[in-house]
């Protein structure tokens, strides 16, 4: 299992993309990260957005509620989780960690 660390804005996750794959997929666990295969090339952040987009699909949140925190020219990133909105109450993490978590499983 990946670890899910709280963060001031919420929670964060690593992911490890694989570029220019023939289809966009979550492969399974990298190390300590999400596998993440993406049919976008590396070039001009397309890969990045990518990213973002194709998480927020799977976590049913809104593009917005998603950032790269650090990774953005490497293949390993780590992601920020960001509640839909208001205030960061346990009750917003605990659904966030749970979304995290179903789409590791």
């Amino acid at each position: 299992m990946i670890p899910i660390r709280k963060h001031p804005q919420g929670l964060t996750f690593s992911v490890r993309v694989q570029p220019r794959s023939s289809k966009n997929a979550i492969t399974g666990i990298h190390g300590e990260a999400l596998k993440i295969k993406l049919t976008a090339a590396p070039v001009g952040n397309a890969a990045n957005k990518m990213c973002i987009s194709f998480l927020a699909k799977y976590l049913d949140v809104p593009k917005s509620c998603l950032d790269i925190l650090s990774g953005q020219t490497s293949r390993t990133k780590l992601i920020l989780v960001k509640p839909k909105s208001g205030e960061i109450t346990k009750n917003k993490l605990n659904d966030l960690k749970n979304r995290i978590a179903s789409i590791v499983n």
